[in-house]
């Protein structure tokens, strides 16, 4: 991929744009610093994925619709199918090709004190706030292009705030919709719970156009300060024609907890990081995802733990079914660092393939650079169990029913974990649609 001689989005592009925006300086400046090191820094080289052909750069920037939407009723039929209508209380964004769109909240929050918006808006009214996080300890500007790309272009996303020893009760859920064929998406979402807080947040990608090329460049990061709880679940659902790059990074300090559940479902080529920092004594992360390919795609699910702090406990468990001539790479890593005395880590790689064609990687790597530790790995790459097969068909069951049901089990531990019921359904439909 070169960006040299075809790249519109240029140093000029990029101030026109964030002025357009009524953007503080100190982003103005961050985008520009970072429009700069995208023309000298390399792509990221995920293990055993060539990603030089993929389309990074074939896009529309800015959506041309400037609809908005009084009620979830008039949404898309399918993003509706994402929402849960019959909630208590309902608190709701959904972005379309990165402009806000709908917007739901309880009163609850503003009595909190919780910020829960769109980054556009937080940027001009919370600045000094989103400054001190974005793109702060979780995430570096210069890892990579797509890093340095996502600050210059970021043209969506969501801001999260959750004050010192809140709980919020009901999940705060985002809709990153692109409807318009040809989007580049940029999104950005920051979310900080303060110490002894807590709060679920759920995000769902979707598209609808499967033949025109479209990007997809989302970073999340993730800081909980002492004694916090995030649980945080994202449902990806991408149509094949989009090129994806997610970076979902948490940083946790003394005895907080940053929990994730993954579905990954896209139909297109995929590269995923997803990395916590487990900074502080005693805090935890516990990282569940399902994975499935299908078709020719190609994906690459980055799953990574570093362990700083004493007895912390990192947890990985990675299913991903494999068909047709889908390929794809799961790499998960815990790294105890020296020092991290009493830490305990663990991780789990399973793969089923469905098809003699299909491939799938499981790779469980544990760096460990102190000796007072416990930790442990499993990985399995195979067919349906015929054991389990067998057990089901011999009370009756039909052999594709029994195996439906085997694959339903194996995903079962993410799809369970998301705490919306409307998209534990809609993720059930998807994995039928994309297994059968």
């Amino acid at each position: 991929m070169s960006i040299d001689t075809t790249w519109k989005y240029d140093e000029k592009y990029v101030e026109d744009f964030s002025n357009n925006q009524n953007e503080p300086q100190w982003l103005k400046e961050q985008r520009l610093s970072a429009s700069r090191l995208s023309e000298k820094l390399e792509l990221p080289k995920p293990e055993k994925t060539n990603i030089k052909t993929w389309n990074f750069t074939e896009f529309e920037h800015q959506g041309t619709s400037k609809e908005t939407f009084s009620s979830s009723d008039e949404l898309h039929e399918q993003v509706q199918g994402l929402i849960d209508k019959n909630a208590t209380e309902q608190n709701l964004l959904v972005q379309r090709d990165g402009q806000t769109v709908l917007y739901e909240a309880s009163s609850t929050l503003e009595e909190q004190g919780v910020i829960f918006t769109d980054i556009a808006t937080a940027a001009i009214e919370h600045g000094d706030l989103l400054e001190r996080y974005f793109m702060g300890n979780a995430v570096q500007v210069d890892e990579h292009r797509f890093t340095a790309l996502n600050v210059a272009l970021m043209n969506g996303g969501t801001f999260i705030y959750v004050p010192k020893n809140v709980k919020v009760e009901a999940p705060l859920q985002a809709i990153y919709w692109l409807e318009q064929a040809d989007m580049g998406l940029f999104n950005h979402v920051v979310i900080v719970a303060e110490a002894n807080s807590e709060v679920t947040y759920l995000e769902n990608y979707v598209s609808y156009d499967t033949e025109t090329p479209s990007v997809v460049n989302a970073i999340a990061e993730v800081y909980a300060e002492e004694g916090a709880n995030v649980s945080f679940g994202g449902v990806d659902h991408l149509e094949k024609a989009t090129t994806v790059y997610t970076n979902r990074r948490g940083y946790a300090l003394k005895d907080a907890s940053i929990d994730w559940a993954l579905g990954q479902m896209n139909e297109g080529n995929t590269v995923s990081d997803n990395t916590t920092a487990l900074v502080g004594d005693g805090s935890t992360s516990d990282k569940k995802s399902v994975a499935i390919g299908r078709g020719e795609q190609s994906q690459n699910f980055w799953a990574h733990i570093i362990q700083f702090g004493k007895n912390t406990d990192g947890q990985i468990l990675t299913h991903g079914v494999m068909k047709d001539k889908a390929s794809a790479i799961f790499n998960g890593v815990n790294k105890i660092e020296h020092g991290a005395t009493k830490a305990n880590g663990e991780q789990t790689e399973r793969v089923l393939m469905l098809s003699e064609r299909a491939r799938g990687d499981a790779n469980p790597i544990l760096l460990i650079d102190e000796d007072d530790v416990t930790a442990g790995h499993a990985a399995s790459v195979g067919r349906v169990d015929p054991v389990q097969l067998y057990y089901m068909m011999s009370r009756g069951i039909p052999q594709t029913e029994a195996e439906r049901l085997i694959i339903h089990g194996f995903l079962a531990p993410v799809v369970d974990a998301l705490p919306i019921q409307a998209v534990k359904d809609r993720l059930t439909e998807v994995i039928e649609r994309k297994v059968y």
